[in-house]
């Protein structure tokens, strides 16, 4: 722990002790309101999947553009707590409605598209202040932590639902993940005073301002993917960890759905994966990947997750088990949540202010949901086609190795531009 402490200087416990609370409580509700979604995958069924991605990626391709317009002509220290004032209220009319109509499939289907539209949308705008309150140097050093405290508070969820969720039902869930976004309201604005106070007493920190909108239309984000070589690494980046992501998602849905009758014990269930997950991604977290980054760089910890996915998906071939599967998702999400998040978002630290809410709200949201569909409907096409398990194992380790080639590119251009913004 001594080491961990050494990494924070005095200007920067504030601000850093507000993000971690911050992310702490946002990925708690985040995980009380997850496994209500992905237990709604349940009853709907794997066949209504590739509809159910088609439903959210054009969902998210028209929200992407409302927020950048928002973006433009709302002063960000208006502009990002106010995004949170708008989903507390969708999770309060959801409540509202699983409680007069439960069973409803076209509300089980609203929820599910709305809250993967959302949630993306969630972590990207935090992380968008987080990259504009610190630098790429504090970056490297704090970003493991803040992303650890979030990791805690993704063990907290997964708890609270496993233990609530029989006494309070998915209502009762919905109405506790509210009062935690009330929560992160708060501390947002308690964070946009403490980025004032840390350029005071930091030279390093991020000396842009939140006292203004965005120059530019709705569709800058999109451009930039198109006139950016950093930015569609970024972009590929993303797109291919997602169909990893989306490979081993469809093989968690199908087997849940097989295992377990009761839709309680569905969100049980998926809760204990997620509370395996985070209970490994907040040690590697704590203890780990800070200090690898700062002793290996940027690209070490990006390339790592694609060649960790590689021998999963190995693994799951040669042994094609229900425990393997599990395996897999925990191995896949840990390396996402503990090495591949905080590494990427660190490369957000060298860009325009502009880029880190517009250029990466696209990245975050569009590009994530289109690798989702792509990759929803390409394994579609594999089941109808009489292909079945070994072909979806083929896709990801195909999609992981494209990964590695793209995360080591992008890792040697952002040590060139943060070397360049050292100068």
């Amino acid at each position: 722990m001594g080491a961990v402490a050494a990494q924070i200087r005095s200007g920067e416990r504030r601000a850093l002790a507000l993000a971690c609370c911050c992310y702490f409580i946002l990925l708690g509700s985040y995980y009380i309101l997850r496994p209500v979604r992905d237990t709604m995958a349940t009853v709907l069924g794997t066949g209504r999947l590739q509809d159910l991605f088609t439903a959210t990626f054009i969902g998210t391709l028209i929200a992407s553009p409302i927020y950048a317009a928002l973006a433009s002509r709302v002063k960000l220290q208006r502009l990002l707590p106010g995004v949170f004032w708008f989903w507390l209220f969708n999770v309060l009319i959801f409540a509202a409605l699983f409680r007069w109509a439960p069973h409803n499939r076209w509300i089980i289907g609203a929820y599910y598209v709305w809250f993967s539209v959302v949630n993306l949308f969630m972590i990207s705008v935090f992380w968008s202040l987080m990259v504009d309150v610190f630098s790429a140097a504090q970056a490297t050093r704090l970003f493991a932590l803040i992303a650890a405290g979030g990791e805690i508070g993704a063990i907290a969820g997964p708890l609270l639902t496993r233990l609530l969720v029989g006494r309070l039902g998915l209502v009762g869930l919905l109405l506790i993940a509210a009062a935690g976004l009330l929560l992160v309201i708060g501390l947002i604005n308690l964070l946009m005073r403490a980025k004032q106070t840390l350029q005071a007493s930091s030279d390093q920190a991020q000396q842009s301002t939140l006292d203004h909108g965005l120059s530019g239309n709705p569709f800058d984000g999109f451009r930039e993917l198109f006139k950016s070589a950093y930015a569609r690494r970024q972009a590929g980046f993303m797109l291919l960890m997602t169909w990893v992501n989306t490979v081993a998602y469809f093989f968690q849905t199908d087997l849940v759905a097989r295992s377990f009758q009761a839709i309680e014990s569905r969100t049980q269930a998926i809760a204990d994966i997620d509370l395996v997950v985070n209970l490994c991604s907040a040690a590697i977290l704590t203890f780990g990947l800070g200090r690898l980054v700062q002793r290996f760089g940027v690209t070490a910890g990006l390339v790592l997750n694609p060649v960790i996915m590689v021998l999963a998906f190995l693994g799951l071939a040669l042994s094609p088990s229900l425990f393997m599967i599990q395996t897999l998702q925990v191995v896949r999400r840990v390396a996402q949540y503990a090495i591949a998040r905080p590494s990427r978002e660190i490369c957000f630290t060298v860009v325009e202010q502009s880029s880190r809410y517009k250029a990466k709200n696209v990245i975050d949201t569009v590009v994530y949901r289109f690798g989702d569909l792509s990759s929803a409907w390409m394994q579609t096409g594999l089941r109808a086609a009489g292909f079945g398990f070994h072909a979806a194992i083929a896709l990801g380790v195909g999609a992981s190795l494209g990964w590695g080639v793209v995360a080591s590119l992008l890792g040697r251009r952002f040590e060139q531009m943060r070397a360049k913004l050292a100068d």
